[in-house]
């Protein structure tokens, strides 16, 4: 199991929720697809580099695109949640951003604030001949 592979608790909450065409060709296994397409999202890789395990990266983002439209993952993670009792908590890492010396900072150190106060009332793309006072190139 991989470590973003679906929980079996996590699994028995999903497929009963999951949209079932009986006629037709019969459907790949949708819970190696559904850890194929989780692998993507939680990882960033491109789908081209989608690990052998998860199946044909075709089938896993085709599925997602057509899961997608249809509404299935909006049911999906509502059920996820409500199963879960509001235990669970994401955090998007584009919202939550520290610098990059963050890590390596002093405890108890004064913090300062590297903005110029009066920066915001200064014109910031006036050209050097547009300038009081400047000599003109031109002669």
């Amino acid at each position: 199991m991989s470590r973003y592979d679906l929980s079996d608790f996590e699994w028995r909450v999903i497929k009963p929720l999951l949209p079932n065409k009986p006629r037709g060709v019969p459907r790949v296994d949708d819970r190696r697809v559904m850890n194929g397409i989780f692998w993507v999202l939680r990882s960033g890789a491109p789908w081209r580099d989608l690990p052998e395990r998860y199946g044909p990266r075709t089938t896993c983002y085709n599925r997602f695109v057509r899961w997608r439209k249809a509404g299935v993952w909006d049911r999906l993670m509502g059920a996820i949640t409500s199963a879960h009792d509001g235990d669970i908590q994401m955090i998007d890492s584009t919202s939550v951003r520290a610098h990059q010396q963050a890590a390596t900072a002093k405890k108890g150190g004064q913090i300062t604030v590297s903005v110029d106060r009066a920066a915001g009332s200064r014109r910031k793309s006036t050209s050097l001949s547009m300038r009081k006072g400047f000599p003109s190139g031109s002669a």
